[in-house]
């Protein structure tokens, strides 16, 4: 079974061809490439709560400042949380993105 990626469970349809992208534009989250298969998502899909520029509920968070408060109290973050707990720190998605860019460099 697939994992279930942010703009599945939020229903927000700002992926790309999705039913808002035309009038919001395609959420960075679903067009972040390099944290694609990060706790097994699309993307940014399962990474999102580290990708700046998300438009959730209404709000763009353009700082991590705004993002940590807004996500904290997230269902989508919190279920990431309970399936990942050692994944989902900032520490192991910088430790995943690095590790990609040195197999994209070799």
């Amino acid at each position: 079974m697939a994992k279930q990626n942010c703009w599945e469970f939020k229903k927000c349809g700002r992926e790309a061809g999705g039913i808002n992208s035309d009038k919001l534009g395609v959420c960075p989250a679903a067009m972040d490439l390099q944290a694609d298969g990060f706790c097994g998502g699309k993307n940014g899909g399962r990474a999102c709560v580290y990708i700046i520029g998300t438009l959730c509920d209404g709000t763009c968070q353009i700082t991590y400042k705004n993002k940590e408060k807004m996500c904290d109290t997230c269902e989508f973050y919190l279920q990431l949380k309970k399936e990942h707990p050692k994944e989902m720190t900032i520490f192991s998605y910088l430790d995943y993105i690095n590790g990609k860019i040195k197999k994209e460099k070799k």
